[in-house]
């Protein structure tokens, strides 16, 4: 599990465009990571509109929004076309980022066995500081996202 105050591991993932992007590319920046179970799902399209909406204040602090689900890339390019989502949607198609953030959920939507990522949002700092860590008791339920944008824009 990565705790607060510990460096946060790198990884790469694939984009919605099949690109590789490495949480890496984003240092010097405040990164908020918002794990997702998956697109198309209620909570979760609520989840990322609502970081859509903070885009402005989280943008003036410096500070970039990356979404991480199991999700195909392709699942992920139709979710962010239709909620016109700026930000990256990663797709962690092997869980291992998932498992190495302790952020996985097992069970979504009754299917025993199915691992996908917990509702889970943790905000690195400039030097990949792991600041704030969050995490869902169940996908169901919302980060409190006013205190997660005043707490990136704090960095």
């Amino acid at each position: 599990m990565v705790n607060v105050g510990e460096k946060a591991p790198d990884f790469t993932l694939k984009n919605t465009k099949k690109d590789d992007i490495s949480l890496g590319d984003y240092s010097g920046k405040t990164v908020v990571l918002a794990f997702y179970p998956g697109a198309f799902t209620g909570v979760c399209d609520k989840e990322m509109c609502a970081f859509q909406d903070n885009m402005a204040k989280l943008n003036a602090a410096e500070a970039t929004v990356i979404g991480i689900s199991v999700d195909s890339p392709w699942a992920n390019a139709e979710f962010a076309r239709k909620y016109n989502l700026e930000f990256e949607l990663l797709s962690d198609l092997d869980r291992e980022v998932v498992t190495s953030y302790d952020a996985t959920f097992v069970g979504l939507g009754g299917i025993e066995g199915y691992v996908s990522a917990n509702r889970v949002v943790i905000v690195i700092d400039k030097d990949g500081v792991v600041q704030y860590r969050w995490v869902a008791e169940n996908p169901g339920i919302e980060p409190n996202y006013d205190e997660v944008v005043e707490f990136a824009a704090s960095l």
